[in-house]
């Protein structure tokens, strides 16, 4: 990688630190590898002159022959390390975010469950109060809303006595109490969802369809009302169903048959088999998909007895078999996979190439999320989101806006 600086230098003059990673194979934007060094200072990934002015202090990171590629993006994740972010306590949300720094995310949407809507305002305050406060785990990069406007027949683990249509008394004093809200998933198909769909794009909020009944006609209406992604792909949605003997298509024919649709996959190994996976990716591609944890509190934590949302008022979980589980066993209650375990997924079980199960974690996110302007890949001007990983993704170092917060690399 050849990295000169473009702006001279009197650019180099203002910078007090340099850090340059060496000995790496650093997977570039366009999916090839390089052995040349990458540099980043204040913050932001740069390129280096041939001199560099003797006030600069440099640090070297040594990736002792690993993998060098962009932060993981966690775009749905309820929780780790013992933490939900219902729980609504700094603790939770630090805590939280660290775990999962460990495991190479750099950024993620903490992930809300339905619930009362007193929960919900207290967990504004809370995100709000926390944002600050992180210095070692994941950024934050704004909420996501799951729920309460589902499908009862698709509810999943959501708690049933929540679900709701949505009205706009109710949701336009939540979108008024916070300007965190980047990501709402809703059930398109129910009373007012449309309308409600065109007011959150509106507000640069991104619709996203989940546990939902829809057919594939009210899908194509969605997308057109602004539902543009896909809540994790095939666990709680309509594929082809029988109404009065007449087939009608779903939720995930319409995902395939729609180019510009994106989707989100639980790549943990359990939620969808290697054939799904495989199929998924033959047919939509790894710039339409995002790879999530929708990770809760067992995340990182050993198997036995837990809780899905918040200590006080969530669902008893079993966590076993790599996977959460309701306590009768009659469905899944969110992953306990980390993003390292989702890309070493694709790549050993799916078969899925390196740098495309890459790019599912971090440019793909990035694009939907609209945030691909600053994170999502290592290139110059862009944060310093990086993650130093081997062949089997297991992480070495992470490395957040430039501050090293994991590192077992030897000095």
């Amino acid at each position: 990688m050849d990295i000169r600086l473009n702006h001279g230098h009197s650019k180099l003059d203002e910078m007090n630190k340099i850090t340059i990673i060496k000995n790496g194979k650093i997977l570039l934007p366009d999916g090839t590898i390089s052995r040349e060094d990458l540099a980043y200072s204040d913050g932001k990934i740069i390129e280096l002159k041939d001199t560099v002015n003797s006030v600069c202090t440099i640090d070297y990171i040594d990736a002792n022959g690993n993998y060098v590629v962009p932060g993981f993006i966690d775009m749905h994740t309820h929780g780790a390390g013992g933490y939900d972010f219902m729980d609504a306590t700094p603790e939770a949300y630090l805590g939280a975010a660290e775990m999962h720094a460990k495991h190479g995310t750099t950024a993620l949407l903490p992930t809300t469950l339905t619930s009362t809507n007193e929960e919900l305002f207290h967990t504004f305050e809370i995100y709000n109060h926390v944002k600050p406060l992180n210095k070692k785990g994941a950024t934050f990069l704004g909420l996501h809303l799951e729920g309460p406007y589902f499908s009862y027949n698709q509810r999943g683990a959501q708690d049933p006595k929540y679900l709701r249509n949505p009205s706009p008394e109710e949701y336009m004093k939540i979108l008024d109490a916070t300007d965190d809200i980047i990501r709402w998933s809703l059930a398109p198909e129910l009373d007012g969802a449309m309308e409600f769909g065109r007011i959150l794009r509106s507000r640069n909020i991104l619709p996203s369809i989940a546990h939902t009944d829809a057919i594939y006609e009210e899908t194509l209406q969605a997308f057109d009302a602004g539902f543009t992604h896909v809540t994790h792909f095939y666990s709680c949605m309509s594929s082809v169903t029988r109404r009065n003997a007449y087939r009608y298509a779903g939720v995930v024919e319409a995902a395939y048959m729609v180019d510009d649709m994106t989707v989100e996959i639980i790549a943990d190994g359990v939620h969808l088999p290697k054939s799904l996976l495989q199929f998924v990716c033959k047919f939509k591609g790894p710039d339409k998909i995002a790879l999530v944890t929708d990770s809760m509190r067992g995340a990182g934590m050993p198997d036995g007895p837990s809780v899905l949302g918040s200590l006080q008022g969530g669902q008893p979980v079993i966590i076993e078999d790599g996977v959460a589980k309701l306590p009768d066993r009659t469905a899944f209650a969110g992953s306990v996979a980390t993003a390292d375990r989702l890309v070493r997924t694709m790549i050993q079980v799916a078969e899925i190439p390196f740098a495309q199960a890459i790019r599912m974690i971090t440019s793909t996110p990035a694009r939907i999320l609209r945030i691909d302007e600053r994170k999502g890949s290592l290139a110059i001007g862009k944060d310093a989101d990086i993650v130093i990983c081997d062949e089997n993704i297991n992480i070495k170092s992470t490395i957040i806006e430039g501050n090293v917060v994991y590192n077992i690399l030897k000095p």
